[in-house]
């Protein structure tokens, strides 16, 4: 059984860029339902509970169990692990990688170039879903949408950096203007400058 991970800052942290209600709504509901109904699903079957979420979705194409219980996990341990990784890398207080800001710099030539092209397939994605940096099976940089809660684990992909962009994660504050909150969404994101 998992539980939710509390936030390490306060959920007015993030303003002027996310606010506090929507913080609260997002944190406090969304991900603890996505917990709970992981949680649900996973107690059918014993020898998954034992897993970490993050092997159960690396071998979730693989795994023999009833195929609306395999969808119940993609998307519910998809909504948990993404948005963990999503609050463990915004916060009030910069705390840059520069290994991962040179590794981003070589492969897509300046960090400039990198937001320029992560936000325009946060804005061009359609619906509900995810955009993320990861690094793929080869060991290179990929900018890259997908909808729902799916995970990159389930590609083979590691997760390096990820925006929410369902509209529960902004709306309150910005309405439909999602390109506005993609692009303040750089101000709390606090591996990159």
């Amino acid at each position: 059984m998992i539980i939710l991970p509390p936030l390490s800052y306060a959920y007015d942290a993030l303003v002027p860029y996310i606010d506090a209600q929507t913080m609260e709504i997002h944190h406090g509901k969304h991900h603890q339902t996505y917990v709970d109904k992981y949680n649900s699903v996973i107690e059918k079957y014993p020898e998954l509970s034992t897993l970490i979420i993050e092997d159960v979705l690396k071998k979730l194409s693989t795994l023999s169990i009833d195929e609306k219980d395999k969808k119940a996990i993609q998307n519910f341990g998809g909504g948990v692990l993404n948005h963990n990784l999503f609050w463990s890398i915004i916060g009030p207080k910069k705390n840059v990688d520069d290994q991962l800001t040179k590794r981003i710099t070589n492969t897509f030539g300046s960090i400039e170039i990198f937001k320029k092209q992560f936000e325009e397939i946060a804005n061009t994605h359609f619906g509900s879903g995810w955009t993320w940096l990861v690094e793929d099976e080869k060991n290179m940089l990929q900018i890259y949408a997908l909808p729902n809660q799916d995970s990159p684990l389930s590609l083979g992909h590691t997760p390096i950096l990820t925006l929410d962009v369902w509209e529960h994660a902004y709306y309150l504050h910005y309405q439909n203007r999602r390109a506005e909150y993609v692009h303040n969404w750089w101000n709390v994101c606090t591996r990159l400058a």
